[in-house]
């Protein structure tokens, strides 16, 4: 089942300040965010690992804490970590 994935306001300003990084491949940050968005919208139940009642998903060089809303068919990525 297709769900709608969305970035808090936090967790994009995470990812700009990662990309933003003088050493960081820009390239890399870009495709695993897109990578992250096309996993998370066909069973997000099914990606990444439990994660304190959250998941967490690692694409390299991320990492990030997602949340499911099911009766939404809604995933919120709640924070994103340079791995």
């Amino acid at each position: 089942m297709k769900y709608t994935v969305t970035w808090t306001p936090s967790a994009q300003d995470e990812l700009t300040t990662i990309w933003l990084q003088p050493y960081e491949d820009r390239q890399a940050v870009t495709r695993a965010s897109h990578e992250i968005d096309q996993q998370l919208r066909i069973d997000p139940e099914t990606k990444g690992q439990d994660f304190y009642g959250d998941r967490v998903l690692e694409v390299w060089p991320l990492m990030v804490v997602f949340a499911i809303y099911p009766d939404d068919r809604l995933v919120e990525v709640i924070q994103v970590f340079r791995m």
